[in-house]
């Protein structure tokens, strides 16, 4: 296939977790990709391997103070690197390097032309901030890939969509004062859930004012609901045309999901994915990438990557 879409598997990324009884197992990498196994897809697919980042690209978004942070406690392996979510466990300074190197392989890949799309499931972990981790984030690969598509490919209107359930407010505050940086979420209402962010009032501030979309959703809202906040993305993102998007396809936002209270199903994502291929292929060239970010219903979040994947199959 002359177009494929690339999908990132190995143990480097796998390792990316907090072992049992943490809801963030290393067991996440292998459900998804048995279940994408079995969707049968893999002509269409092409496998690709993680690398690591580099400390400079970290420094793209976070400070060398945290980051010197991180692998200090990551080499002592105790305690926490926030307030009690996200634990410093041995060598999670290099497991949390490879999620980051591994988004920013795959935004080169398409950026060279490689493929349209891809996908990386162990990633999207966007509650980590500048200078602090959070919500079993250590580092935001997401917003080091915006970084990085400003300083290493050119790009000046990049997207960040997030259907996560809980808001992106790494992501957000990193950028709440840009407006360049375009920035759609959405998430169960932040009275009600982690972070307890995410106001539909958060437009951004200063010149950024009025540039950023959130849609905070109820407990219990279902696809109907999904859809019906979806028509508010769409018409954002088609109206600020970005040159490339990146999608946090969180599948925390699930019914059955352990932490949460969003009652999606699996389509909700496979909706939204095919709704990016098409505003990538008007705006960007089809420049897209899918991260899987959160998700602690095992089932749930293989089914709902693997109709991401599905649905990047199905626009190429």
């Amino acid at each position: 296939m002359s177009d494929p879409v690339l999908v990132y598997k190995g143990k480097d990324i796998a390792a990316y977790g907090f072992g049992d009884p943490h809801p963030f197992g290393t067991d996440r990498h292998d459900v998804f990709h048995r279940e994408l196994a079995e969707a049968e897809l893999d002509p269409t697919i092409r496998y690709m391997t993680p690398r690591r980042a580099s400390v400079d690209e970290l420094m793209l978004f976070h400070t060398p103070e945290y980051i010197d942070k991180v692998s200090r406690m990551s080499k002592e392996g105790r305690g926490y690197l926030d307030e009690g979510d996200t634990p410093a466990l041995p060598g999670i300074f290099d497991a949390a390097s490879d999620v980051v190197g591994t988004t920013l392989a795959a935004v080169d890949a398409v950026m060279h032309g490689e493929a349209k799309r891809a996908f990386v499931p162990i990633a999207g972990l966007h509650h980590a901030a500048r200078d602090r981790a959070a919500g079993f984030c250590v580092f935001n690969d997401c917003g080091v890939a915006l970084e990085y598509l400003r300083h290493h490919h050119g790009l000046s209107r990049v997207a960040y969509v997030d259907i996560d359930a809980h808001h992106g407010d790494g992501v957000f505050y990193g950028f709440v004062d840009d407006p360049d940086l375009i920035f759609a979420d959405i998430h169960e209402d932040g009275r009600y859930l982690y972070p307890g962010t995410g106001a539909s009032e958060e437009t951004g501030t200063g010149r950024a004012r009025g540039t950023k979309l959130n849609v905070p959703l109820a407990p219990g809202a279902d696809d109907a609901e999904f859809r019906m906040a979806w028509r508010q993305v769409e018409a954002y993102l088609d109206a600020a045309e970005p040159e490339f998007i990146i999608f946090q396809c969180g599948a925390d936002s699930l019914e059955g999901d352990p932490i949460t209270h969003l009652c999606f199903t699996e389509q909700a994502h496979a909706d939204a994915a095919a709704t990016l291929c098409r505003l990538a292929d008007k705006h960007c060239e089809g420049r897209l990438i899918g991260t899987g970010g959160g998700g602690y219903n095992r089932q749930n979040l293989a089914r709902a990557w693997t109709r991401v994947v599905q649905a990047f199959v199905e626009a190429a």
